[in-house]
């Protein structure tokens, strides 16, 4: 029969209060609960790193589980194992003895095992006349039966983590890779665009990936690497779009010169607008719209303007454009310029560049003039709104680092 009363260490041996809760948890573990040792122990070895035990500490671990008698932890089975350290040893691979006993209290310290020491220190069993262990002096493993659930939960999210690292080193590899060949090639055949900033761009975003990559860390590259292959991809459909309309042009006007002239009805246009119909297309295709940029990076490069939305923050492309209509009003843009700005670049990109005027609003000295100039190099497919914001993620970035 197993006692719930909390138990001491023998001798000298302090006890802390964390280990006192860990006993109190342990016998509050339901009735009938079980659950198979080497599946805790599979658990305990995914998650050793967030519990904190070295590997050595798994092989202590595993060599006191294979005391146990059954393969499912009970509390009518009994949870205490009371092997000598000799035994342990030996089932430790030949492990020291000053070893064996630092893991073993890195074990009770992360919880994963208590002591239930014997008035003289020694590891024993009292047995009844039938065999049956009436009382049990040695290690419990009572703390694993009482984790099960978390112990899992814990397996569950480092495999979890490891997926999406994963996951997160493909599309950087596959990023790095497109964006790398694409910037080259526009460059080479001298596409319209400052790929050289584009280039530097990339380049700032590749040097600043450490050796051994975090979630967070990757998670974070590639959302800058997303938003640049979004710019380089916009402004490459763009210019084969120019391209394209230009090939076209120019195939029309070799079918009227070569085109059977008997009959001037069929060369006269049929009114002035359809006389000047080809220039206007051109200039639709040099003004398309750039594609906008995803929420979360435009609010994380231009912070200031969340407290402008709706009761101060701002969820959907609607409430920031409802924040850039009050800051555009605020510094001093006339509503022409916003509206010239939102049919050259868009009403999502052109409320993102008011948010990034606001971040630099102290080094600017017309907000109103620097916004028809952002307005007047898109509409020559000379403005980039990508570099802007990731400068200025950058520069929060280095501010935080200051400020910490």
């Amino acid at each position: 029969m197993q006692r719930h009363s909390i138990t001491t260490p023998f001798g000298r041996g302090s006890i802390k209060l964390a280990h006192v809760s860990r006993q109190f948890e342990a016998a509050r573990t339901k009735e009938g609960r079980t659950a198979d040792k080497w599946k805790v122990f599979r658990d305990v070895c995914e998650a050793r790193l967030l519990i904190g035990i070295p590997d050595r500490a798994l092989t202590v671990l595993d060599a006191l589980l294979s005391f146990y008698p059954q393969s499912d932890l009970s509390e009518e089975a009994g949870l205490i194992v009371f092997p000598s350290n000799a035994q342990l040893c030996l089932r430790a691979h030949g492990m020291a003895d000053a070893t064996l006993r630092r893991h073993l209290a890195l074990l009770i310290d992360a919880g994963l095992i208590s002591r239930k020491d014997s008035p003289n220190g020694k590891r024993y069993a009292h047995k009844a006349r039938d065999g049956r262990v009436e009382d049990a002096f040695g290690f419990s493993l009572a703390p694993l039966l009482a984790r099960r659930d978390e112990l899992a939960q814990l397996a569950q999210q480092v495999v979890e983590d490891r997926r999406r690292l994963q996951l997160a080193k493909e599309a950087l590899t596959i990023s790095r890779r497109d964006l790398r060949k694409l910037i080259t090639a526009a460059i080479e055949e001298g596409a319209a665009g400052d790929w050289h900033a584009l280039e530097e761009a990339y380049i700032d975003i590749v040097s600043r990936l450490p050796r051994s990559l975090t979630i967070q860390l990757a998670e974070d590259c590639l959302q800058e690497l997303t938003a640049l292959h979004l710019e380089v991809s916009s402004l490459l459909e763009k210019q084969l779009i120019f391209q394209n309309m230009s090939g076209n042009g120019a195939e029309n006007e070799r079918h009227i010169q070569n085109s059977n002239t008997e009959s001037f009805n069929e060369l006269e246009p049929s009114s002035g607008k359809e006389q000047g119909e080809s220039p206007s297309l051109e200039l639709k295709a040099k003004r398309e719209p750039i594609k906008a940029f995803p929420l979360a990076m435009v609010l994380k490069a231009c912070p200031q303007i969340i407290d402008y939305g709706p009761g101060g923050a701002i969820g959907t492309w609607r409430e920031l454009m409802q924040a850039a209509v009050v800051v555009r009003s605020m510094l001093g843009i006339s509503p022409s310029a916003y509206q010239d700005a939102c049919e050259t670049m868009g009403p999502e990109n052109a409320a993102a560049a008011v948010a990034a005027i606001l971040e630099r609003a102290g080094h600017i000295n017309s907000a109103g003039g620097y916004l028809r100039d952002l307005t007047r190099r898109a509409e020559r497919g000379e403005f980039s709104l990508g570099p802007m914001l990731m400068a200025l993620m950058r520069a929060n970035l280095e501010e935080k680092k200051r400020s910490a």
